[in-house]
């Protein structure tokens, strides 16, 4: 069984992605690269695409819910590190439901995780 979010994407999709300016700033260590990001205002950039009516981060690559990934996984937005799957740490998450919701996606649940431990083990 596959890991129940790597093909998802909605959360990507669906949510404005707004981080602080020194996230993007090489010189300060940061990662995210500024030519995927827009000034927001003095001290916030946005992913681009996220301030769109129907909002589609740049960095989302692939189908959503079939097999979309993020192209710069490793070097994404602490707001994005931070967001994590419903149930992935045995928490729900509001926010991966709203967005899996959104997009017609079915809700993960607890029994999803342990799906994948077992089919990995």
């Amino acid at each position: 069984m596959s890991h129940p979010c790597l093909n998802c994407g909605a959360c990507c999709a669906h949510f404005r992605v707004t981080l602080h300016w020194s996230e993007a700033a090489p010189d300060l260590g940061g990662v995210v690269p500024m030519a995927l990001t827009e000034k927001l205002d003095t001290h916030r950039l946005a992913m681009r695409g996220t301030w769109a009516q129907r909002p589609r981060c740049i960095a989302l690559e692939g189908t959503l819910g079939e097999s979309a990934r993020c192209g710069i996984y490793a070097q994404r937005p602490s707001v994005c590190r931070e967001l994590k799957p419903a149930w992935e740490n045995g928490k729900p998450s509001a926010q991966c439901d709203k967005a899996r919701a959104a997009y017609g996606l079915a809700m993960l649940t607890a029994q999803d995780w342990i799906d994948v431990a077992a089919a990995s083990a």
